[in-house]
């Protein structure tokens, strides 16, 4: 291990690298980090460095919860490893790069509260029976400016501008900015443009295999989150920040291959694949509790709903942008799903770890497929709607044994605690719920999320 990190110090030199950003996500999906020497790096991560595992239970108002007995065992150490291909220079900070750890307990078991480690774990399900899972991101955000009350609007206010790009909307040329950055990164950014809503954005990334495809949807997220706010203006990818306005979307293309990369959703005649039938049996029958995943606030139920262009059933169609899951008309190697049903808001790699963990269940119970919908899908009783609020999507979450079985006991019961105290706090603050954004929702999701 230290021969290997003095290789790296010293190719890192040679790159004039001198301060290697180690970052991992916590269960919310917020990027924790220690920005670590390169000339130190032999000695700083030859065991390490390590984190209090206080950090998995850990709120974004700062208070630490219980769970998986992390408090009651005197909140011990995780130790993180350094994964090297998952290093990246930040072209707006010259001399630094990212660098993904993975989290370890302190006698070198996988830890298993660590949203990376529960996705490889879940990969190794589908290499187990011989498929590579292969992912693709589609995620919008807005630009919010500071308002001089100390809270924040959208940087303009153009309606109608759906698909379009330049100053009409990109006023001080924020966007652009971020995009030539997110190019230099080489993460897979390839296109982007304004969407739906005002001040609202859509930036394109390449599918790959799954951890790959998580690990640059991490960077992308925490490189826009930094980018922005640097032009004094913030991102966000909360998944309904305005009232009056369309939430953020995260979709994912989700398609498997076999080892030598051919692709197994289709069956050579335009037709989908069984594969492709029981991943969708997986995703339909394990949708109430992959809600809790993948739109993981209160807030995001203010974003769902029929007649919405986000899913209100469990259901599947072909091109069909009303159902949970759409299949694209493309066939031949670009045969996939898009699971429409996230939320921006949500941890990529929990995002893409529910979503596999629930099609594999599908293959492992051979599970039989639901017919499609046809047409307009909302009011089409066929399919069950999804959980109508948070709670009840975590009550699906807990008491789905499938999908705890896939995933991590451990990850999930500090998953469920901390959004179960979102909920208490979010209560406590609105007693009468109501349909629109509140302060409280804007404090606790705008920044960080």
């Amino acid at each position: 291990m230290a021969h290997d990190l003095n290789k790296l110090r010293d190719e890192l030199k040679t790159r004039n690298i001198d301060v290697l950003r180690f970052i991992y996500s916590d269960i919310l999906g917020i990027a924790r980090s220690k920005d670590i020497l390169v000339s130190q790096l032999d000695k700083a991560a030859h065991n390490g460095p390590a984190f209090c595992q206080g950090v998995w239970v850990t709120t974004v108002r700062g208070d630490v919860l219980e769970a998986g007995n992390i408090a009651a065992d005197g909140l011990q150490d995780l130790v993180s490893r350094v994964d090297p291909e998952t290093i990246t220079e930040l072209p707006w900070e010259p001399g630094v790069a990212y660098a993904i750890v993975d989290a370890y307990n302190p006698d070198e078991t996988e830890n298993m509260f660590s949203p990376r480690m529960v996705l490889q774990k879940v990969i190794r399900g589908y290499e187990a029976i011989g498929l590579v899972p292969v992912v693709g991101p589609e995620l919008e955000f807005y630009i919010a400016k500071a308002t001089e009350d100390g809270g924040f609007t959208r940087q303009h206010e153009r309606t109608g501008q759906v698909y379009t790009t330049g100053s009409n909307v990109d006023p001080d040329g924020t966007f652009l900015d971020l995009l030539r950055n997110l190019d230099r990164m080489n993460i897979g950014v390839f296109a982007g443009n304004h969407e739906f809503s005002p001040a609202q954005y859509e930036i394109n990334l390449w599918h790959s295999p799954a951890l790959d495809a998580a690990d640059r949807t991490f960077m992308f997220k925490t490189a826009i989150k930094d980018i922005v706010n640097r032009s004094g203006k913030i991102a966000t990818f909360m998944g309904k920040p305005w009232s009056d306005e369309g939430g953020s979307g995260f979709h994912l293309h989700f398609s498997v291959t076999d080892i030598a990369g051919t692709n197994k959703m289709h069956d050579g005649k335009g037709n989908l694949s069984a594969t492709a039938k029981s991943l969708i049996a997986g995703l339909t029958a394990n949708a109430n509790a992959l809600t809790a995943l993948t739109n993981p606030t209160v807030n995001s139920f203010k974003r769902l709903g029929p007649d919405t262009l986000a899913p209100f059933r469990a259901n599947w169609g072909y091109d069909n942008r009303s159902c949970m899951v759409r299949i694209p008309p493309e066939r031949g190697q670009g045969t996939r799903l898009e699971v429409r049903v996230g939320d921006g808001a949500a941890n990529p790699y929990l995002v893409i770890a529910g979503i596999l963990a629930a099609g594999l269940d599908g293959i492992t119970r051979k599970l039989d497929c639901p017919a499609e919908a046809v047409g307009m899908a909302y009011d089409n009783e066929d399919a069950p709607t999804l959980p109508a609020t948070f709670t009840e999507a975590l009550d699906h979450l807990e008491g789905n044994n499938h999908m705890m079985e896939q995933l991590s006991p451990q990850l999930v019961e500090a998953f469920v605690v901390l959004k179960r105290n979102e909920i208490e706090r979010y209560i406590a603050a609105h007693p009468n719920h109501t349909r629109d954004v509140t302060k409280w929702e804007l404090d606790e999701y705008l920044r960080d999320f």
